[in-house]
């Protein structure tokens, strides 16, 4: 890939912002003398190398593979890991034990009691991520007293027992432990002696009242924090004494030692939203929505000015309680497969992924959205990155291509007795493929109440550009927004987030005058905490900004909405404009309950890269293509080819 024409104030080291997908990784690098470079690769190719993020690295820096790192030459590395989410995915994650209060092992596996499909007489449900359930002799009342002390002799030896058996990591979920944490900090301080290396504890991870959401959170963070760790370790041993920062699932940064399970999920989607939100932002669109097609899915998000974020989220049948940035992923991307099932033609929702991936990579995998756009010929070969082959450096194969569309026309004939031309093939096959992802943004958007006609499309991912106009034209969406570099745009939102560090706190009270100082002291008391916090990581005192807010609710109900801290008649204001914009009608008259306050400290540690401003259409005359090359378009005509940087 070739390096932008653009730059960034001069640093004192090389950095690296990289995001680690499902089957590309992409790196965007800043070199000492402000110059942006990028580059992209296949996340697997354990013939070459690895750690496609190490080898990515490598490469920009000009050395051989292998090679060991320069000391001192880079100043930090920002990444965006999938690790965590294809570990909860395939369920790779750590074996859990689960200690939670006597009477309540299968509070968890209760939980809601929803049905996964209404009309379904035999209900499966996801299976719980724990291994095992340890229950520890314990009971705090809903205001926090002690109702029966706990029982450390007995769970003692209940850690004991387990951890003969091979058990690494628990998971300590105590009724009320929100309230009063004293049980749960004993246990946690009990499992360590036991030899438990990974200990998460409900009241550190999910300090907020519901058991069920508590509890699945914290032994989600159990269950990916040691795969997490030890991914972590790889790359911080391949980098030596080099600053390495993580991005989270609610669009901060964190260092790599604060980086944990709970908080990693979405961590490289996320940076493709803070890249979307700011280059959209510094273009002069405010309302934008995001459509990220990858690989191995399409992640569409939604911004009229602000990060929207969900605090209660599944995810691979996992339910979480943490803040996200709010996703919506759809089985469409460039590797999703297209067959037919006997009937008709499908699209997904199964990948090809980056091994074997599509049939075009050189590696024997099935046909996939990709290769109709290279049968098309929307995908040049000369002008795609030639990653392929044994050694990772020949094109794209169009001879596989072919080979499959007419293995796929033969299915077709032999089961219909119609042949179909290969070209209507490959162009079924993406009609399909853009429907599903602009049902995607239907959901976020026009189901919300949200006119689309006022928002900007900004595309980017490796396959986004294939088809944003036609996604685009699905939505009645008339302007689509690029940027320079919106093949790698989701590395290159690390560089664009700020450290961010997150405190919470319970209240359950009912908002009125008299719990006012009592809010704005709590808040005080979270903000001192988060600010430490970033400290921690190396951040000035004069870079933190603090944002606090409060999670408020109808009286009786259970749907809360976040609004900034301010007196009590603001704030009841506020929420009700917010209920009246999402739901359509307010409560008048109904008391709101305080569900919880929300400290966040950003923090940056380094200098904004310097904001892009786009060229007026006219400045340079009529840009010169490329190459002319022939594509289909409804039939086969000859198509000029820019450059987009």
């Amino acid at each position: 890939m070739n390096p932008p024409a653009h730059s960034a104030p001069p640093v004192s080291g090389w950095q690296f912002w990289i995001d680690r997908g499902g089957t590309f990784t992409d790196l965007v690098a800043r070199s000492p003398d402000g110059r942006l470079l990028a580059t992209k690769l296949l996340s697997e190719h354990p013939e070459r190398y690895r750690d496609a993020a190490v080898e990515g690295i490598r490469r920009l820096l000009g050395l051989a593979a292998g090679a060991p790192l320069p000391a001192g030459a880079i100043e930090v590395v920002k990444m965006g890991t999938t690790v965590a989410t294809n570990a909860l995915l395939e369920r790779r994650g750590e074996p859990v034990l689960l200690v939670i209060t006597r009477g309540h092992a299968d509070a968890l596996r209760i939980a809601y009691q929803n049905r996964p499909q209404l009309f379904a007489r035999h209900i499966v449900l996801p299976a719980p991520l724990y291994a095992e359930v340890l229950e520890a002799d314990e009971r705090l009342a809903a205001d926090g007293s002690v109702l029966k002390p706990l029982d450390e002799i007995a769970l003692a030896r209940g850690f004991a027992a387990a951890r003969a058996r091979g058990l690494r990591a628990c998971a300590i979920v105590f009724l009320h432990g929100y309230r009063e944490p004293r049980h749960e900090r004993r246990a946690a301080a009990l499992a360590r002696i036991a030899g438990f290396t990974q200990v998460s504890v409900s009241h550190e991870v999910s300090p907020l009242m519901k058991l069920v959401g508590r509890g699945d959170t914290t032994v989600a963070d159990a269950y990916l924090s040691p795969v997490l760790r030890r991914y972590v370790g790889q790359v911080a041993e391949a980098l030596g004494d080099v600053r390495l920062q993580f991005m989270q699932s609610n669009g901060g940064l964190a260092d790599a030692a604060h980086f944990r399970g709970k908080d990693a999920v979405l961590s490289g989607p996320a940076g493709g939203v803070v890249g979307m939100v700011e280059t959209a932002r510094l273009a002069g669109f405010g309302c934008v929505i995001g459509f990220d097609m990858g690989g191995t899915s399409t992640d569409v998000s939604h911004c009229a000015g602000e990060y929207e974020r969900v605090w209660d989220t599944t995810v691979a049948g996992v339910r979480l309680r943490v803040p996200m940035l709010a996703i919506h992923t759809v089985a469409a991307g460039g590797g999703s497969i297209v067959r037919f099932d006997g009937t008709r033609l499908r699209v997904g929702p199964e990948s090809a992924g980056a091994d074997p991936g599509p049939a075009a990579y050189r590696r024997g995998g099935p046909l996939t959205v990709t290769d109709c756009n290279v049968a098309l010929g929307r995908l040049q070969p000369v002008h795609f990155p030639a990653l392929f082959g044994p050694h990772g450096n020949q094109p794209l194969d169009t001879g596989a291509v072919a080979a499959g569309f007419e293995r796929l026309a033969g299915e077709i004939e032999a089961a219909t007795g119609t042949r179909r031309p290969v070209e209507a093939l490959a162009a079924g096959a993406l009609a399909i493929a853009v429907e599903h992802m602009a049902a995607a943004i239907r959901r976020i958007s026009v189901e919300r109440g949200h006119d689309l006609a006022a928002y900007a499309l900004a595309c980017f991912g490796g396959a986004g550009g294939q088809h944003a106009c036609r996604v685009a034209e699905a939505l009645g969406m008339r302007t689509v927004f690029i940027h320079p570099l919106a093949g790698v745009l989701s590395a290159y939102g690390m560089g664009l987030a700020d450290c961010r560090v997150l405190r919470q706190r319970a209240i359950e009270a009912e908002l009125d005058a008299a719990l006012a100082d009592a809010l704005f002291r709590c808040a005080g008391e979270l903000a001192v905490q988060a600010r430490t916090a970033l400290a921690e990581q190396g951040i000035p005192a004069a870079a933190i900004r603090i944002e606090q807010r409060v999670r408020l609710r109808y009286r009786g109900t259970d749907t809360a909405l976040s609004v900034a801290l301010a007196e009590p008649a603001a704030m009841a204001a506020a929420f009700a404009e917010a209920h009246r914009r999402q739901f359509g009608f307010t409560l008048a008259g109904r008391p709101l309950t305080v569900e919880a306050v929300d400290v966040e400290a950003l923090g940056r540690a380094h200098m904004p890269v310097e904001p892009e401003r786009p060229r007026p259409a006219d400045a340079a005359g009529a840009p010169v293509p490329l190459a002319h090359v022939r594509a289909w378009f409804g039939d086969w005509r000859r198509v000029p080819v820019f450059g987009l940087a």
